[in-house]
Order: C-alpha cells, then sequence, then structure tokens
C-alpha cells in the first residue's frame, strides 16, 4: 500500500465526520422556527438538543467495545448510512414527540462513528503522526458544524427548515456507498508492531477484517478496568467532561442567542454561531498538532500540556462571549475561544491513546465519550432553566469558570502521573533496553512494554 494511503484515509474519514457534525447541528439553527411552529418553550427546546446527547452517550460503551471485536469500516459506514437516513426522517416530523424520537435515533447511528474511526487512524498513523492525522481529522467536525448551522438557517428562513434536513441524509447516503469501494480495514496495531519507524500499514489481505481481530475478548468489566488501569484515564475523561459541557452550550443555544440578543436573522445567527469560532478551531487544531506531537517527543505529557494551554488560554474569551454588547467584540470573544478550543480538541484522542492498551482503544474511545457526553447533556436543559433567573448572557459568561478549573486539573494530572520516568512502562510502550556501556540493545528487550501490558 502506499505511503500516501494513510492520509487518504484521513481524508475519506474527514468527510464522514463532516456529515456527522452537519447532521447533529442543523436541528439548533431551526430553534426559533420551531419554537413558533410547534408552540415549544426554551425547556422543550433543550430536551431535543439533550435527546441526541443521552442516546448517543448511552450507546457509547457499547460502540467501543464492539469497535474492538468487529471490522471497523463496516460500524463507520453502516452509523453513517443509519444516522442520513434518520436526518431524512427528522424533516417529517410534525409533532414534538417526532422530534425528541429522531434526534435520540440519530445519537445512536453516530455513537458508532468515533470509537471506530478513531481506532482505525492510529493503525495506520504511529505516535509520529498521530496527532497531526487526528487534528486533521478534527478539523472535519468544525467545517461539519459551520455547514450544518448555516445551511439550515439559510433553508429555515427561505425554503422552509425540512429542506437542510432533506439535503443532507441524501448526501450522506451517497457518501457511504462511495467508500464502500475505497475504505480498507487495516491489521490492528500495525503503526507500533509492525511500522516503528512510521511506515505505511501493509495492504490488508482479503478477510483481514476477521482474521485480525481481537482474539479471546474478555468480558465487559475485564475490559474496563483495562482502560483505567493508568492514573490519567480519570483525569482525562473528568477534564473531557466539562470541556464538552461548555461545547454543548455554544452548539446548541448560541444561534438563538445570537438572534434574540442581537437580532439576527435565522441564516446569520446559523452562519455567525457556528463560522467564527469553527475557522478558528481548525487553525486551532492544525496548529496543535504539529505542536503536540513535538512535545511529545519531550515530555510523556505533551499533548496533554498543548490541551490545558488550550482550556488555560480561552478562559477570557469565553467570559466576553456571553458579556459584550457589541458585534465586533463578540466576533473577537467567538474567534479567540475557537481557536484555543482547537488545542485541546485536537490530542482528545492522541492524549487517550497515550495511556491504554493498544487493544482496548476503541473502547477507551467510547467509555470517555460516553462519560463525556452525559455530561455534556446536561448542558441545554441547565441553561435553559438558568437563564430564566439571570439571563442567557450570565449563563454563556459563567462557564469560563469550568475552563479555568478543568484546565488546572489537567495540569495538575500531568504533573502528577506523567512522569517521564515511569510513564513508558505504565502505558504499555515498546520499551528498546540501552546497554550502559553503549552496546547494541537486546532484542529480547525490545517489546518490555507489551509484556507488561
Amino acid at each position: 500500500m502506499p505511503q500516501r494511503y494513510k492520509w487518504h484515509v484521513v481524508a475519506m474519514l474527514w468527510w464522514i465526520a463532516f456529515f456527522n457534525y452537519a447532521d447533529r447541528q442543523a436541528i439548533f439553527s431551526c430553534f426559533p422556527v420551531l419554537k413558533t411552529e410547534m408552540n415549544l418553550t426554551d425547556i422543550q427546546l433543550g430536551v431535543v438538543g439533550s435527546a441526541f446527547m443521552w442516546v448517543y452517550a448511552a450507546a457509547l460503551p457499547f460502540a467501543g467495545l464492539v469497535g474492538d471485536r468487529l471490522p471497523r469500516k463496516f460500524l463507520i459506514l453502516a452509523g453513517l448510512l443509519f444516522w442520513s437516513a434518520i436526518t431524512l426522517a427528522t424533516a417529517l416530523s410534525t409533532r414534538y414527540w417526532h422530534l425528541v424520537l429522531f434526534r435520540a435515533l440519530e445519537g445512536l447511528g453516530e455513537a458508532f462513528y468515533f470509537p471506530a474511526s478513531m481506532s482505525l487512524i492510529s493503525d495506520y498513523h504511529a505516535p509520529a503522526t498521530r496527532s497531526r492525522a487526528m487534528s486533521l481529522h478534527q478539523s472535519s467536525v468544525y467545517a461539519g458544524t459551520i455547514a450544518g448551522g448555516t445551511a439550515a438557517g439559510f433553508f429555515a428562513q427561505y425554503r422552509g427548515w425540512r429542506s437542510g434536513f432533506y439535503l443532507f441524509g441524501t448526501l450522506g447516503i451517497l457518501l457511504a456507498l462511495v467508500l464502500l469501494w475505497t475504505l480498507r480495514e487495516p491489521p490492528r496495531g500495525a503503526a507500533e508492531s509492525d511500522h516503528p519507524n512510521n511506515a505505511a500499514p501493509p495492504r490488508p489481505t482479503p478477510g483481514a477484517e476477521r482474521s485480525d481481530a481481537p482474539d479471546s475478548p474478555q468480558g465487559l468489566l475485564e475490559s474496563i478496568i483495562d482502560v483505567f488501569r493508568h492514573s490519567m484515564v480519570p483525569v482525562l475523561i473528568a477534564v473531557f467532561i466539562g470541556a464538552n459541557f461548555v461545547s454543548s452550550i455554544f452548539l446548541t443555544w448560541m444561534p438563538t442567542f445570537l438572534n434574540r440578543k442581537f437580532n439576527m436573522s435565522l441564516s446569520m445567527a446559523g452562519l455567525n454561531a457556528t463560522a467564527w469560532t469553527q475557522i478558528a478551531s481548525v487553525l486551532g487544531v492544525v496548529a496543535a498538532g504539529a505542536l503536540a506531537d513535538r512535545w511529545r517527543r519531550r515530555h510523556p505529557g505533551g499533548r496533554m500540556l498543548t490541551q490545558s494551554l488550550g482550556l488555560l488560554a480561552g478562559v477570557p474569551f469565553v467570559f466576553l462571549t456571553g458579556w459584550t454588547l457589541r458585534v465586533p467584540a463578540l466576533v473577537a470573544a467567538m474567534t479567540g475561544f475557537g481557536f484555543f478550543k482547537g488545542f485541546y480538541d485536537a490530542n482528545v484522542w492522541a492524549s487517550l491513546y497515550d495511556v491504554v492498551p493498544q487493544r482496548r482503544r476503541a473502547t477507551a474511545v467510547g467509555l470517555m465519550n460516553a462519560l463525556a457526553w452525559f455530561g455534556g447533556a446536561a448542558a441545554p436543559v441547565t441553561i435553559a432553566a438558568m437563564s430564566q433567573r439571570w439571563g442567557m448572557s450570565a449563563c454563556i459568561s459563567a462557564t469560563s469558570l469550568i475552563y479555568l478549573v478543568f484546565g488546572l486539573l489537567m495540569l495538575a494530572g500531568v504533573r502528577a502521573f506523567m512522569t517521564s520516568q515511569s510513564s513508558p512502562h505504565q502505558l504499555g510502550f515498546p520499551v528498546i533496553a540501552v546497554d550502559p556501556l553503549g552496546q547494541p540493545p537486546n532484542p529480547l528487550a525490545r517489546n518490555v512494554g507489551e509484556v507488561q501490558e
């Protein structure tokens, strides 16, 4: 397989993730129309937003376990077909419970994507390029969010809110049919085990999807214990919960916030609520991916330090987004927040893969994503309820404290658990034994980390 194919994989998954986020974001730009058409309260709209997150979070642990046992290509494309069909069905909603049901089912379909796709990328990209590959893939999240929010707002204003769902659902199904012939399943663990110098993984042979699956799979409890062997894993999960809570508020309520506070039209609110933040995030993830790979070579917690920098630097911008009364200041605040949000997002999975065994990667992503989205699911309803008393502006500004607390928690975790002396063996890295007299390394010691794993 050509060396460049591993980057082709990132490009193919980029488009899947694009529709993953476009489909989930589209509904939020339609909130003002749905509120009027179906006579809904803010609390009911918050439930529509949370319905996706509740089911998404509940399905993720199962999706992670399945992703370590079944062909990832199958899970990715089947999920794309399912959630695209549900996006089409959303356009047929005529009652409130229809919206809640279809949002919940969309969460079920999308839950299978990230555990499988991140595991797939990690088997094409060794640690030397992993942050860059995952950060490039992460840029699709922002592009999809912009496209979903902007297109849905435009169609809601000029063509009816259902038109955007017809468009995204149809395009997603067509994409799945194309990738059925071009996306390939790699051998599991190929990037570390077979290609320590980050060469391209070999071309999978027919039937590799079955033959390279983990043999003698452990039970659910053993798999979870395996994921949590390293003390840094709970810290990463806790920080992700906090970051996702803030992100869920921005994704869910920002279009409505701009429509109400700054009197923007639906199309302009959908555009401005996503474009400034997400475009800046693209720049942030690209910069953070390269920076994290460099810092990781110098310190075992280098990727996590990059994430902490993003959270702490984003604090003043989150506060200003909710507090300002002027549009230019709002744009500057959302741009700054988006850029430093990219520093955190670019390394979410790469940092996790630094501290979990190779064979548990999909399981680890499923568990971490599930817990984070359970926390995020509380955000839309919480802000809707609290804004009735204190106003949405004050509630958005107050979330800057969440960024501050969890940014400091990440720093503390790196200091406590990511020491250069202990991390290689704890993480299960292949460790080369070096003779203190300068003799060639003992080949029997090459896989010390794997033995301990």
